[in-house]
């Protein structure tokens, strides 16, 4: 295996036409880059940041085996890849002067992918996060539901969808350069967000979930402010965006969990979640 067998590209209809039907064929293993890809060509190159992303596929000539994209400043994103496919990614990006401050991948890649580029760049690398990909199996209730109801987020709630963004993105550090306000737009737009709202019409949580590529959605972001939590307002909302992204007839339901969060791992289990695979982050420099 060849660095040129990974082909780049900033083109992302290109990439598409090389790639598309390998992201599709595992759309649960594949459902970062199928949503991500998804929201580029909705709204704009530039959604994750200013500079142009960059996309490669691996293809010896009997098609494409691995993938990864990158939306600048943010980490390189991988598909699974085997030792020498990301051995030879790490020479290719090297040898082209590209620079990140990380990457993401199933566990297994992402610490391949790591040790390569180490020794083409004599960058360190260190683990910062572990996750869990979920798949919704029989979906249940999680305990007694609170008081209340669910509702799908409407242009009255921007400011406070904006407000929830920003505060769900310093709370797990995931912040994804997205505009909170265009977030917000996006979301709305398309039904996104469902909020979880007491008696008395005060919303106090919020469950998202990504447009259907491929037959996948994934849930994300789910958020209760500090003060409201504990209270069963995040599991009820949960609940609620699952089942109508079942009644939409997406047939795999997805999530991630960060791994250092028990209480979010044990409650997305008790809905009804199942493990599918690891994932991990390895931050650089």
């Amino acid at each position: 295996m060849r660095p040129d067998d990974w082909h780049l590209t900033h083109d992302l209809d290109a990439f598409l036409d090389r790639a598309g039907d390998f992201l599709r064929s595992r759309p649960a293993l594949h459902t970062v880059p199928l949503t991500v890809v998804d929201s580029l060509r909705r709204r704009g190159p530039h959604v994750y940041g200013t500079e142009d992303p960059l996309f490669g596929a691996l293809d010896t000539g009997d098609g494409v085996t691995g993938v990864f994209f990158r939306t600048p400043p943010h980490r390189l994103n991988l598909t699974s890849l085997t030792e020498e496919g990301a051995e030879a990614l790490a020479e290719r990006l090297a040898a082209d002067g590209h620079r990140f401050p990380g990457v993401s991948a199933d566990r297994d890649t992402a610490a391949l992918f790591a040790a390569a580029w180490g020794r083409r760049t004599g960058v360190e690398s260190r683990p910062v996060e572990r996750q869990r990909l979920y798949r919704l199996g029989e979906l249940t209730s999680p305990g007694p539901v609170p008081e209340g109801r669910a509702r799908v987020a409407a242009a009255a709630d921007r400011d406070l969808l904006t407000r929830w963004h920003d505060a769900f993105m310093e709370d797990t550090g995931a912040h994804n350069g997205q505009d909170a306000g265009a977030w917000a737009d996006s979301r709305i737009a398309y039904g996104g967000i469902t909020l979880w709202e007491t008696p008395d019409g005060t919303p106090v949580a919020m469950s998202g979930v990504t447009p259907e590529v491929a037959g996948q959605v994934r849930v994300a972001p789910v958020y209760t402010p500090p003060a409201l939590r504990g209270r069963g307002y995040a599991g009820a909302a949960t609940v609620e965006v699952s089942r109508a992204a079942q009644a939409s007839g997406a047939a795999e339901i997805l999530l991630f969990t960060d791994l250092a969060n028990p209480t979010s791992n044990g409650l997305y289990q008790r809905i009804g979640y199942r493990p599918v695979t690891d994932f991990a982050v390895h931050a650089f420099g």
